[in-house]
């Protein structure tokens, strides 16, 4: 099983090193909106992924709403909702906005919360076909494409789990992966790198000596809810009681109790 894991730790650290460290870095200060932005989506479409990169920068934290192939639960809404099945779809109760299309997402995310109110020029213009981010998606092994058939046909749990992580981190990919596979809705809390002594894993940082977050950032706050040091995946069960560290707990937990 540890042998299993760690294999999906590469694949899924060679999916990150493909989009050449897009989805590591955001701004310490995000313009967070009142209401929650709502992300219909897969873990392994790359059209979802250049939105996710674009929440990591922005530092955003939003509601995701799984949606493999196959899916059931949340599929339906979005044809509801906006009329046709296309993946990413944003639901923005702060504008009025429903959006398809991934450029168009992203620039709506520029526009109403990046500091300018307009899309650099590095997120401006993407190709039409997205051939990095798909080989990134193979490279991941095509995990968090389909549903997992095998699961048992339950309700939704009555209230959102909570995870943090970022965009590129290969732990938080997995723990997604599976919660996609298993259509479980939650919150994503972006933990972005803002700075240099961010970098690094929580044991073996760039900067040597105690963690220190950026004064009056985003990871300050969140330092106040892990304890001395910030490390993702971590993901709260409002529904259990569960508070967990480390990518295979979370992910054995996951299928214990939803699978």
């Amino acid at each position: 099983m540890m042998l299993h894991h760690q294999i999906k730790v590469v694949q899924a650290l060679a999916s990150a090193l493909t989009e050449g460290g897009r989805g590591s870095n955001g701004t310490a200060f995000p313009k967070q909106p009142e209401q929650p932005l709502k992300l219909y989506e897969f873990e392994g479409s790359p059209f979802c992924r250049r939105v996710r990169e674009v929440m990591t920068l922005l530092n955003l934290d939003y509601e995701v709403y799984p949606c493999p192939k196959g899916g059931k639960k949340y599929r339906p809404q979005v044809k509801e909702l906006g009329g046709k099945l296309q993946f990413p779809f944003l639901v923005d109760e702060n504008t009025g906005d429903h959006l398809y299309g991934s450029q168009q997402i992203i620039h709506h995310l520029f526009k109403h919360y990046g500091k300018s109110g307009k899309t650099p020029r590095r997120y401006a213009h993407y190709p039409k076909i997205p051939f990095v981010a798909f080989a990134g998606t193979l490279l991941n092994g095509a995990r968090g494409v389909w549903v997992k058939k095998k699961i048992k046909n339950r309700a939704a749990p009555e209230q959102l789990l909570e995870l943090w992580g970022f965009e590129a981190s290969p732990y938080t990919r997995i723990v997604r992966s599976t919660l996609t596979e298993l259509e479980l809705p939650f919150i994503f809390h972006n933990v972005a790198k803002e700075r240099w002594q961010d970098q690094g894993l929580a044991k073996l940082r760039l900067k040597p000596g105690k963690y220190v977050p950026l004064k009056g950032g985003k990871r300050e706050k969140v330092l106040a809810l892990m304890g001395e040091n910030i490390q993702v995946p971590y993901l709260v069960d409002p529904n259990s009681g569960a508070h967990m560290f480390e990518s295979d707990d979370i992910v054995h937990y996951l299928q214990r109790q939803y699978g």
